[in-house]
């Protein structure tokens, strides 16, 4: 059982939700953290257009950390993907499509989009799990200092408190240290599948039973002055 995670409230404080003008340095972060990913290889522009669009929907949860008025990191969750990306979809139709058009530069590109439907089916819990960790990326300068860890707190604690019981996430089999992190925060492995040609695992953290997870609201300044006065 992992030990329960120890709150740095500096960290904390350099945490919040994120924002429309917080989208231009969110998608070079992704993009340099993910670049051979479907997103990222379809550009910083398509990026750019995509969280716009995800910042527009109701599912779209994500935080990010500043420091010295520099965004170094982020993350990105969701409340229910599939939802999410059908209603990111209807709202920004034109712009993501023509943003998806520039990008498509390698037929390989084509074949994983028309392929990314499947993901949901494929990455689907034997319990239905709709909470979902997606991205998160960090600068160099903050490894080892714990940044990522305080980060998916603030991500979980809010899934939590709206509800959900569990989160899900998946990486790829080969990613050692994305693994030894998702081990250390009691996630458990569920299954593993095949997506884009590559051997993924599908992880599921239950909150209920985390002594790392509370369910706390970190959308709001004012949960970190309540964690302050606590």
């Amino acid at each position: 059982m992992p030990k329960p995670f120890a709150v740095n409230p500096e960290v904390l404080h350099k945490i919040r939700l994120m924002q429309w003008r917080d989208v231009p340095r969110v998608a070079e972060l992704h993009h340099a953290a993910m670049g051979k990913s479907l997103w990222a290889q379809l550009g910083q522009g398509f990026l750019r257009e995509i969280y716009r669009a995800l910042l527009c929907t109701n599912e779209f949860v994500a935080f990010v950390y500043e420091e010295d008025h520099q965004i170094e990191g982020f993350i990105a969750g969701s409340t229910h993907t599939e939802s999410m990306m059908q209603s990111a979809l209807r709202q920004r139709t034109l712009r993501l499509g023509l943003k998806t058009m520039l990008g498509l530069r390698n037929p390989s590109v084509l074949k994983r989009l028309l392929d990314t439907p499947k993901y949901f089916q494929q990455s689907a819990p034997s319990t239905p799990v709709t909470a979902e960790s997606l991205f998160c990326s960090f600068t160099p300068k903050l490894r080892g200092k714990r940044i990522s860890g305080h980060i998916n707190k603030a991500l979980f604690d809010t899934l939590y408190h709206l509800g959900h019981r569990q989160v899900k996430i998946t990486t790829e089999t080969d990613n050692v240290g994305a693994n030894r992190q998702l081990t250390s925060w009691g996630f458990e492995k569920q299954s593993t599948f095949h997506f884009y040609d590559k051997e993924m695992i599908l992880y599921v953290l239950n909150f209920e039973t985390s002594d790392r997870v509370t369910a706390q609201d970190w959308r709001h300044p004012t949960t970190l002055a309540n964690f302050h006065s606590n």
